[in-house]
């Protein structure tokens, strides 16, 4: 387990993280397909160097979260449109009005995703928001 996590941190470390696939090494996938249903791993955001981790660093790592999901949507053919659940967990709620500014540009329309949220301590890599979609075909 040391070993997974020790290659999440590596990967981490590499800016473009979010869009390579995972190595086969960790204990998951992106994503699961149950028949209609695709079911994502939770994405991680994290806030760049410098950057004041609940203004525009903050507002950096949602897109970088809510990216690595549009990846994962696009490489099993889907879009945002095709999310019908996500789960929000944030580090601090004080930054959940952020959250939601950001969240609410990857979807068109008036129809939203049902979500849950809840603060979390002690995210993966201490990012300040992982985010889990399920997503139907259609």
């Amino acid at each position: 387990m040391k070993t997974a996590f020790a290659l999440i941190a590596l990967l981490a470390a590499t800016p473009a993280f979010a869009q390579q696939p995972l190595p086969v090494s960790l204990p998951f996938s992106p994503s699961v397909r149950v028949g209609d249903t695709l079911y994502l791993s939770g994405q991680i955001g994290r806030v760049p160097a410098g950057l004041d981790p609940h203004k525009e660093g903050f507002d950096a790592a949602v897109r970088e979260s809510m990216d690595a999901i549009g990846k994962v949507l696009k490489d099993n053919g889907l879009s945002y449109a095709n999310v019908a659940k996500c789960t929000v967990m944030l580090d601090d709620m004080a930054d959940w009005p952020r959250f939601n500014s950001v969240y609410l540009t990857y979807f068109k329309g008036k129809r939203l995703p049902a979500r849950s949220a809840f603060g979390a301590d002690g995210l993966a890599l201490g990012a300040p928001l992982e985010v889990e979609c399920i997503a139907a075909f259609e």
